[in-house]
């Protein structure tokens, strides 16, 4: 072939494959438009990095709207966050809903497509965030310190190129292809040291849920769907006899819709590891959504509600059932750290809740067909913190997993994995990944992460760090408790309440010396000079704590002490008069510590160990 022939043909090959091929960059690419995956896409933009979502269905919110999971009783009392945004304007979205309940920490309850359309609207008010629903992702390889991911879009493969790659995806899939190390079960009590883990490892993992939203319609209306493909009546037997008005009432949504989501013989299904793998999947969701089906059939024909029915106009799917189930486990990365039942019920057993970045308080959840599973028997649950390194994948860089693919154990997992305690990982995973992106220049990466700057960042976006049941996020001084929080100096307090475990701070309690001296130790060279020649009591009084503020600051003891006395009242507004003698409130010591010493400037890596 002639010279010119051969370079004509080789122009138009390469014209061809560029039409093709086309790449996009950005700074943070989440995949994922799950609970997690949302807010961390809008909280990697609002820190002002290049971020793009993208989700393959149609709809955002993954489990909690399109798989119908529409009732959401974690993290009630936890509003804060990208969390306390969703949550305040579905309810003010429903606040003129006859029935709607309003009152202050109700479970969150809104329809399907009305929670999606809701993180649409945030999501298109966010300046630097690009959306892509319904755009299938297909392979994903390391670029450098980033990675590329291809995706469809329009019917074309497109490259991302990205700095920082964000796998929010229900069950980890990203992350999988790009050769991330899981576990998958039940943990062996000897391989993560929590009491209430079987002796031996086991291939189990939680039931799925394919939810059903039904509609009540007029009682004179008969709204029959036909029978489903394979039904079998025998499937549901166990539903006669039950109060199946009650069981509907448990799920009432607005505008007389209902969330089905029950167990036993109804539309909880049994599912092992292999049948969640990519290979078998979709054949696996055919047969159970057929099951969901069959159960409302059953509910229609067999228990005589024949105003009950799917609703049309609910979900866009073929069946008109939601396009995603339910799914409360898979399979979990193996992270920088792994959070287990010790950094829940034991926080202070290490120094990892120095690294919180999101909180949770669902409840554990259990649900096994498996006769195999044994049955665990948690102790009252307190609300917790999700440490930094649990998102972080440990043999990568730049490669951050959230939903059922974060670091935990198995035992963890039953309460972290529900939407609305991952709204709040989501959260803390998108200021990470902002910040990896936008320090790329200064060679930060996922390896070399400043946990406090992380942090920062959330604070400044009303993210709660430490779950406190009696200090409120409106407090003026929320942001110093937190802080000193995040050191260890003072320490949140499990307390019993009934049934619960409540996390207090307990503002107007005294200071203990013994709690503080280790952390003021570990933290300030200074410290022992101080306590070797002052020797505090059992309490720690106003008295010392001026002392000792005079001391770091070498500032004169009597004009720091008529300074503060000054502003005690009209500044600080302190409920307690200024008085030398007395005992410090823990509230008065976290805001004055805050102010003068600033604690929360000293670093720490992502176990918690203070870096010099």
């Amino acid at each position: 072939m002639p010279m010119f022939k051969k370079l004509l043909l080789s122009i138009l090959l390469t014209s061809t494959l560029g039409a093709y091929a086309e790449t996009i960059k950005t700074d943070v690419l989440v995949v994922g438009g799950t609970a997690s995956g949302v807010a961390a896409g809008i909280q990697s933009a609002r820190s002002k990095v290049k971020t793009m979502l993208v989700e393959p269905g149609p709809w955002l919110g993954g489990e909690m709207t399109a798989g119908g999971m529409c009732i959401l009783d974690g993290n009630r009392t936890l509003q804060a966050g990208i969390w306390g945004e969703f949550r305040k304007k579905v309810r003010d979205f429903y606040k003129k809903t006859p029935g709607y309940d309003t009152t202050a920490n109700a479970p969150l309850k809104f329809e399907p497509y009305t929670g999606a359309a809701i993180l649409k609207k945030i999501c298109d008010t966010v300046k630097n965030l690009t959306l892509k629903l319904n755009t299938a992702y297909s392979a994903v390889k390391k670029d450098g310190n980033g990675w590329e991911v291809t995706v469809t879009m329009n019917g074309k493969p497109v490259t991302i190129k990205t700095k920082v790659l964000v796998d929010a995806t229900p069950l980890g899939d990203l992350a999988a292809m790009a050769g991330t190390k899981f576990s998958v079960g039940f943990d062996s009590r000897k391989e993560t040291g929590e009491e209430l883990a079987p002796e031996k490892a086991l291939p189990v993992i939680e039931d799925i849920t394919w939810v059903a939203v039904v509609k009540e319609f007029p009682k004179n209306t008969i709204y029959l769907m036909q029978q489903p493909k394979g039904y079998d009546e025998s499937l549901y037997v166990c539903l006669k006899g039950k109060d199946i008005k009650k069981m509907l009432e448990s799920g009432r949504l607005p505008n007389n819709k209902f969330m089905i989501k029950w167990t036993e013989c109804a539309n909880t299904y049994g599912v092992t590891i292999e049948q969640l793998s990519p290979a078998k999947r979709e054949e696996y969701y055919r047969s159970v959504r057929l099951r969901t089906l069959g159960l409302v059939f059953y509910i229609q024909n067999e228990l005589g509600f024949k105003n009950i029915g799917i609703e049309d106009s609910e979900f866009g799917s073929k069946d008109h059932l939601p396009y995603i189930p339910y799914i409360r486990e898979y399979r979990r990365a193996q992270g920088l750290v792994r959070m287990g039942l010790r950094e829940i019920y034991t926080p202070y057993a290490n120094k990892l809740y120095r690294t919180s970045i999101a909180v949770g308080d669902a409840s554990f959840g259990q649900h096994y067909s498996d006769p195999a599973a044994p049955k665990t028997n948690y102790p009252p649950l307190p609300a917790y913190t999700v440490p930094l390194g649990a998102v972080v994948v440990k043999d990568q860089v730049n490669l951050l997993v959230t939903e059922k693919a974060m670091s935990t154990t198995h035992l963890a997992n039953a309460s972290t994995f529900y939407p609305s305690v991952q709204m709040t990982v989501g959260q803390g995973a998108g200021a990470t990944a902002a910040y990896c992106a936008f320090f790329a220049s200064n060679g930060k990466t996922t390896k070399n992460l400043d946990v406090r700057a992380i942090q920062g960042e959330l604070m400044d976006f009303k993210a709660m760090l430490y779950p406190y049941a009696d200090v409120s996020p409106s407090d003026k001084y929320y942001r110093a408790i937190e802080q000193v929080t995040a050191t260890g100096l003072l320490r949140e307090i499990q307390e019993p309440k009934g049934k619960a475990m409540q996390v207090l701070f307990k503002p107007d309690s005294a200071v203990v010396t013994a709690e503080i001296k280790p952390v003021l130790l570990e933290t300030f060279t200074r410290a022992f000079i101080w306590f070797s020649k002052n020797k505090p009591g059992e309490q720690f009084t106003v008295g010392d704590l001026v002392s000792y503020l005079s001391d770091y600051t070498l500032t004169e003891p009597k004009t720091l002490q008529l300074t503060l006395q000054k502003q005690w009242l009209d500044t600080y507004k302190f409920k307690q008069a200024f008085d030398m003698k007395r005992p410090v409130t823990r509230y008065e010591f976290a805001v004055l510590v805050n102010k003068y010493l600033n604690p929360f400037s000293t670093h720490v890596d992502v176990t918690g160990k203070i870096v010099n």
